[in-house]
């Protein structure tokens, strides 16, 4: 039995999916790896991405990836941010919305699961809509928060914020 050597593209039941993730630096640089990492595993899955928008840290982290991979990145950003987290080139497609309900919406609308990575309140507020959304029933859209090693939990996003440390 031979054996193919090329490789395998996987799959995925998703077309799109939405990542919320902070527009800040973070405390570590792992937070920045795994926003690259994500936006790899996503070009090499062939799934395209929807964010919110901004082009900076994070944000802009996962959607250079995503975009350099080849993938549609389609950003949603209200106006009033717009002046804070566009800075330089943007990336793939550009919607402006009024406000953050209609940012979260169309997000929502766009994308086929959500994938949580660091962030601050805004963030954490993002996720907890589409949670609820699910529990409401409005979607049955699968949402993810990575827990491991490199990456904070969402619990460890309010320890950090707060400066606090076991070692304190």
């Amino acid at each position: 039995m031979e054996v193919n050597t090329k490789t395998i593209i996987q799959k995925s039941k998703f077309g799109r999916i939405c990542v919320f993730c902070g527009s800040s630096q973070g405390k570590k640089s792992s937070y920045q790896d795994a926003a690259v990492d994500l936006g790899n595993e996503l070009v090499s899955r062939n799934i395209d991405l929807v964010y919110g928008g901004g082009s900076i840290v994070l944000m802009g982290f996962v959607s250079q990836a995503v975009h350099d991979g080849g993938r549609h990145v389609i950003g949603v950003i209200p106006k009033t941010l717009m002046p804070r987290e566009l800075t330089g080139e943007t990336v793939g497609e550009v919607r402006a919305v009024a406000d953050m309900h209609q940012r979260k919406a169309e997000m929502a609308r766009h994308s086929d699961a959500f994938i949580a990575l660091p962030g601050g309140y805004g963030t954490l507020e993002e996720l907890l809509e589409v949670i609820t959304w699910a529990q409401l029933g409005i979607h049955d859209k699968p949402e993810y928060s990575p827990c491991h090693e490199s990456v904070a939990s969402k619990l460890c996003w309010e320890i950090e914020r707060i400066g606090y440390s076991s070692e304190d």
